[in-house]
């Protein structure tokens, strides 16, 4: 007997679809009643717990949320850009004049921007909206997980999605990949609605969030395409031809609703649109398939900073990259029992009914997770640690699902073994987990390990003990459960997090990047801190360091509201010229150099070179140009004024050309070079090397605090 049929409650009609009478009259109920009282069969304290959970996780989200600054000023900048030009809010541009975009498409940049417009540029402004979609993602998992299992199984999705260190991370940081989060969740949640009764309509509403998600992150939004159309294709309630036709429909809002503005920017002239940063030929198009898509998966991407493949710039890549020692306490530790509970939700719904949505609903977390998963593991070019909070959502609905139904079924001796076996795995992996930070709490892993290890003795015989050791045999096992990846969140949560790699839980706990390990807490290279910019009043990262040579950690700098200083150095890096951090080890140094503390982690930006560069600022359309848009987002950042980013951001981008920038020079639309920067890639000469060498020979220097920059009005001859 498989656990539909052995549990009533699993072919509960979802509330608006036919066959649920006792649902109907919600619909007359006044709003704040329905919302205290929720579902018709939940238990009393569903609904006060649902709400409770959704506050607490946002409460702790919240905590010590500028602590991470202006978080990755790449994107910071690009949303100061927004706030300021309706037009770099359209396109994504780096700065307000519109001389380049960021490599991503801007969906994901518009809600900071709009909060920036409303409250004006700082640390909680730019990064609450990003907490939002992090109670919104846990919140479409309640309802997604709800409609068909319990609400003990909604809340423990909560949980587990909450707790997950990555999400911890990325609903707090002003990346990507939060909305694309959200975004995959919804689209899960409306393909679930479409499998109840063959509805059309969420069918489309999947299209349409998937093609929202390639506005946030380009093809990855595609990962979970195949199975889950697969899934509908072969399991949804209505003719073959209707669920074929429903695919197509959706396929079309996908497209439009993805489409829209790829089309609006491939057939706008570009001599008045910024530069696609990431592309080499001013094509999104280009950087679609290119940089951000196959790029990606062979190592392949031109203009990139290094590729992947086997014991490459980013990592091993197999099936063991989840679960190692840069990945694995970012996303693992819930991911072996995710898997042993999806096979078994399977197991148990086999001899299920074509239709039925518990096996289902399996399917659809478990696919996405699968395939998401695979292509993470084995994808040769650029990948990062936090990429893996795509999983977080999966993971948490197939622990929530699996655990709820795997108790239903206890009074069957397998079932109760394989409950009892899943926390035994979890403890013994979250051990292995928390030993690779061995002076991280070292007496936390062996409560974990004892704890689970009784709790799984405990589970198997649940059948037969009393209420009380019930409880508490439960009790056991979830804290064994969620203990390593809680700590781990909290660490998270009380730490600032800059620069463009950033990893999850306490210091040392993720190593990788660039050139093997290095990476670290703030993702610099070397382990450092990444050296992102702070907005006003704040000082270095916390468990942070200077880096050597750097003075202006906890200066005051003008040109914030209240002042503040704009950055802390890298531990370990030095500075080059224009405040700029070291090189790369091999890397290219000043001038048209390839900087991998700048390219990751952005300047320290003195006082006095804000107050330089600010001089007449609104004379000019830009009032500097750097190279890479990391260099030039902490200038644009410091002084609210547009800063042209040669090179994009790996300083390798052909935008703008030595010609081009000549002609901007002799117009007088640039007042200073900034000194130092990255530039062509992996050190090659490229048209940010030129405009460096062009400049160096024609112009005079001034130097203003610790940095140097060149006077493009005043020619040296």
């Amino acid at each position: 007997m498989t656990a539909a049929a052995t549990h009533p409650d699993h072919h509960q009609a979802p509330p608006d679809t036919p066959g649920a009478p006792a649902h109907a009259a919600c619909g007359r109920e006044p709003l704040a009643r329905r919302i205290r009282r929720g579902r018709p069969e939940d238990p009393r304290w569903a609904r006060p717990a649902f709400l409770g959970l959704l506050l607490v996780i946002a409460f702790a989200y919240l905590w010590n949320l500028s602590a991470s600054g202006y978080a990755n000023s790449f994107y910071s900048a690009a949303v100061q850009a927004g706030s300021q030009s309706w037009k770099a809010f359209f396109f994504g541009s780096l700065d307000s004049a519109n001389a380049i975009t960021v490599d991503k498409p801007p969906a994901t940049l518009w809600p900071m921007a709009l909060s920036v417009r409303i409250f004006g540029l700082s640390s909680w402004a730019i990064l609450a909206p990003q907490v939002l979609m992090g109670v919104a993602t846990a919140g479409v998992l309640y309802a997604a997980v709800r409609r068909r299992f319990s609400a003990a199984a909604g809340l423990i999705t909560m949980a587990v999605f909450a707790l997950t260190p990555v999400a911890a991370l990325m609903f707090r940081f002003n990346n990507p990949d939060a909305l694309l989060a959200l975004l995959m969740t919804v689209t899960v949640y409306c393909v679930l609605r479409a499998l109840e009764g063959g509805r059309t309509k969420w069918l489309v509403w999947a299209g349409v969030a998937v093609g929202l998600a390639f506005l946030s992150k380009t093809l990855q939004a595609f990962l979970i395409l195949p199975p889950l159309a697969v899934l509908y294709a072969v399991f949804a309630p209505v003719p073959v031809r209707k669920r074929f036709g429903q695919l197509g429909l959706a396929a079309v809002a996908l497209t439009v609703s993805g489409g829209w503005w790829v089309a609006m920017v491939e057939l706008w002239p570009a001599s008045s649109r910024p530069y696609i940063g990431g592309s080499q030929n001013n094509s999104f198009l280009e950087l679609t398939f290119g940089y951000n898509g196959l790029g990606r998966i062979n190592g392949e991407e031109t203009g990139s900073v290094g590729g992947g493949g086997q014991g490459g710039g980013w990592g091993e890549t197999g099936v063991g990259r989840m679960f190692n020692s840069e990945i694995g306490g970012q996303i693992s530790w819930l991911l072996p029992a995710a898997l042993i509970l999806l096979a078994a939700g399977i197991w148990l719904t086999w001899r299920a009914k074509r239709t039925d949505t518990a096996r289902a609903a399996f399917l659809a977390w478990g696919g996405p997770l699968l395939m998401t998963a695979f292509v993470f593991s084995f994808m040769a070019g650029i990948f990062h640690q936090y990429y893996t909070v795509a999983l977080a959502p999966y993971v948490a609905a197939l622990a929530g699902m699996g655990v709820t139904v795997l108790w239903e079924e206890r009074g069957r001796w397998w079932a109760g073994a394989t409950l009892g076996a899943t926390v035994a795995v979890t403890a013994v992996w979250s051990y292995v987990l928390l030993g690779r930070t061995p002076d991280y709490f070292p007496w936390l892993r062996w409560a974990v390990l004892i704890g689970g290890l009784v709790g799984a003795l405990g589970l198997l015989c649940a059948a037969r003990l009393g209420r009380v050791l019930v409880l508490g045999v439960v009790g056991l096992g979830l804290a064994a459960s969620l203990a390593g990846p809680a700590a781990y969140t909290v660490s998270t949560l009380n730490t600032g997090h800059q620069g463009s790699i950033v990893t999850a839980g306490p210091s040392g706990s993720s190593m990788g990047g660039p050139g093997g390990p290095g990476g670290g807490r703030g993702g610099g290279p070397g382990g450092g801190e990444g050296g992102g910019m702070r907005p006003p009043g704040q000082g270095t990262r916390q468990g942070g360091g200077q880096a050597p040579g750097n003075t202006q950690g906890n200066a005051q700098a003008g040109g914030f509201p209240g002042g503040g200083t704009p950055g802390q150095g890298q531990q370990g890096q030095g500075r080059a010229p224009g405040g700029q951090q070291g090189g790369m080890p091999g890397g290219a140094g000043e001038g048209g150099g390839g900087g991998m503390g700048g390219l990751l982690g952005g300047a320290s930006v003195d006082s006095e070179a804000e107050t330089l560069l600010k001089q007449d600022a609104d004379a000019y359309t830009w009032t500097a140009a750097a190279v890479g848009s990391q260099n030039a987002a902490s200038y644009q950042l410091a002084t609210g004024a547009p800063v042209m980013a040669i090179g994009g951001f790996n300083g390798s981008d052909p935008s703008p050309t030595l010609a081009q920038f000549k002609e901007y020079v002799e117009d007088g639309r640039i007042h200073y070079l900034v000194s130092g920067g990255t530039g062509g890639g992996m050190g090659g000469e490229g048209t940010s090397s030129q405009i460096s060498a062009w400049v160096e020979e024609n112009f005079k220097e001034v130097t203003a605090g610790s940095a140097t920059f060149y006077d493009l009005t005043r020619p040296k001859s």
